[in-house]
């Protein structure tokens, strides 16, 4: 199992525009195969910070997300609201 989390800040007039684009995107993303749940989550001290928590079976699975045609996409589309570089990380359990 995988957990994917990414951080992302947004321009604050942009906030609603992501909301969409992920209210539209999550069920998607949760038939995609190989992953277990998704999530979206805000930063309680930035009012312009969003994080999706996410569980794939493999990092296989969560790669083959990232190369898909409905990731390119929609991330093509998310990235440009950005005010900040997102980070992303990967964690697995020991």
């Amino acid at each position: 199992m995988l957990t994917r989390i990414v951080r992302m800040t947004f321009r604050p007039d942009e906030l609603g525009t992501f909301e969409a684009i992920f209210a539209a995107s999550k069920d998607q993303i949760r038939v995609f195969p190989g992953c277990q749940h998704v999530e979206l989550l805000h930063d309680l001290d930035v009012p312009n910070v969003r994080v999706t928590y996410s569980l794939w079976d493999s990092p296989d699975a969560l790669e083959n997300y990232r190369q898909s045609d409905f990731f390119r996409a929609t991330w093509t589309k998310t990235k440009m609201l950005f005010s900040e570089k997102p980070v992303a990380f990967s964690l697995g359990k020991t």
